[in-house]
């Protein structure tokens, strides 16, 4: 029997991956037998050359083979071997202090779906690519409004076959043109979810949160819309000295319009949502413009509505005392150890829906 062939069968009976670690040394290794008859074939004449070329190779081929087979049965008897010894005690008692944590934002969504939920409100959702159709033009919005700037707006490459560009939505606005598009009145819903516009400071993100109110029945007016946000308010912020002022603004897709602003005072040196020392700017909301009524299949003679829309994140900075946008969306373990919160905070009216 030839070394060749003992080698082959020794790399076969390798007991274990050490043992096979030293056969390939032995055999491919620098200094290795293999390697030597490789460097040898460089001082052989062309007709020796030619003839043990080819077996030298062949050789080298057949034991990497039978190594690498050798290797891969190893390795699977090894994992069966641990599959069928190693255990995982899943009845251990859970760590004291778990180690993931809600995002602030996660926790400000549950609690915003759970107030507007036992004020009648349904959740819907929407793609965050949109057409020029549902994000600007359904939402009275002419193509030379300022909103679909290149300098405000994400427009993504035209593909072929469309029309215009599609663009990643900037608010949830469109979620209620395809809400109503799709869906009899009465309706009443709230539209979160993510947006998107080029701006970027300790305020701004390119990439934030919104949600979006909308009521479409028969006799809507604004003494709806105002009672809907100052519970709202009241509930979110959990807090019964909640004052509202509703300044008349415009937007396109709302007529009459209104910026509604919040009190605050100062708490502890902190400023505060509450009281009427002074007023901030939380909400953009109106009567939905007749329009966007009619560009869903409605007659705005019959069916009007209110809508509200706010920043999620704008939210919970005032609510949790956080004053840097961009520490959302920076994923630091540190800042979301402080600010997260516990899986089991689940918001509730009866409890507080706060943490």
């Amino acid at each position: 029997m030839d070394d060749s062939h003992k080698l082959l069968i020794d790399i076969a009976a390798a007991s274990d991956l050490s043992v096979l670690e030293q056969y390939r040394v032995s055999a491919l290794g620098k200094s290795g037998s293999i390697t030597a008859l490789l460097k040898a074939l460089g001082s052989m004449d062309p007709a020796t050359r030619s003839t043990e070329g080819p077996k030298v190779h062949a050789l080298r081929e057949a034991v990497g083979a039978a190594l690498a087979s050798r290797k891969e049965a190893l390795e699977t008897a090894d994992l069966d071997r641990k599959l069928a010894t190693e255990t995982l005690d899943l009845t251990l008692p859970e760590p004291d202090q778990p180690a993931g944590s809600v995002h602030p934002i996660s926790q400000v969504m549950d609690e915003l779906a759970e107030i507007f939920a036992d004020l009648g409100f349904a959740v819907a959702e929407g793609p965050e690519i949109e057409s020029q159709w549902y994000n600007f033009s359904a939402l009275n919005m002419p193509e030379n409004h300022p909103a679909r700037a290149m300098q405000d707006t994400f427009y993504l490459e035209r593909q072929e076959g469309e029309d215009e560009a599609k663009v990643l939505r900037t608010h949830t606005s469109p979620v209620q043109i395809r809400t109503m598009e799709s869906n009899p009145p009465p309706l009443r819903i709230i539209a979160p979810g993510r947006v998107y516009r080029s701006d970027s400071d300790a305020t701004h993100t390119p990439m934030f949160h919104q949600i979006e109110g909308l009521v479409i029945d028969r006799a809507i007016h604004m003494g709806h819309l105002k009672w809907t946000l100052e519970t709202f308010l009241k509930a979110f912020f959990e807090r019964d000295d909640i004052a509202i002022r509703m300044r008349p603004s415009y937007f396109p897709f709302t007529e009459p319009s209104a910026e509604v602003d919040v009190g605050w005072s100062v708490e502890r040196g902190r400023r505060v949502v509450g009281g009427q020392e002074g007023w901030m700017e939380v909400l953009g909301s109106g009567m939905v413009h007749p329009r966007v009524i009619a560009n869903c299949g409605l007659d705005p003679a019959e069916w009007q509505g209110f809508a509200f829309g706010t920043g999620v994140d704008r939210l919970a900075m005032l609510k949790y005392g956080m004053d840097d946008l961009r520490a959302f969306f920076d994923a630091d373990l540190r800042w979301l150890k402080h600010y997260g919160f516990r899986f089991l905070d689940v918001p509730t009216l009866s409890g507080g829906v706060g943490a």
